[in-house]
């Protein structure tokens, strides 16, 4: 399994993004975590391959949103309103296990990351 992050960047406060995980090979789960310098990593939300979605019940509530394109076994994360206390390198992660939740022990595969900056 090989995922690779892209779409971060430099943005201001209140605007918006969407994150990219481009994935290859079987996933049942794939996921999106953030860790802000000096911070641990936490979890944002979560997919699995039936399109049952998950999100953190505090970690950007009602600002981000997981989807997938099926067309090239991309998933999305949106995100809106975005705030300073948003920056932080993104990672996706996937695994091949059931069960699909946001806690980061059962993810097996990780992308390289993709950095967000908020001023």
């Amino acid at each position: 399994v090989q995922l690779v992050e892209s779409g971060g960047g430099s943005v201001q406060a209140g605007g918006s993004l969407t994150l990219s995980c481009s994935v290859s090979g079987y996933t049942y789960c794939v996921g999106w975590f953030r860790q802000a310098p000096g911070k641990e990593r936490e979890g944002i939300a979560a997919r699995n391959k039936f399109g049952s979605t998950y999100n953190a019940a505090d970690t950007m509530r009602g600002r981000a949103v997981i989807s997938k394109d099926n067309t090239n076994d991309t998933i999305y994360l949106r995100i809106t309103n975005l705030k300073p206390d948003d920056t932080a390198m993104y990672y996706c992660a996937a695994h091949q296990g059931r069960q699909c939740n946001i806690y980061e022990e059962r993810f097996t595969f990780w992308g390289q990351g993709t950095q967000v900056t908020v001023s």
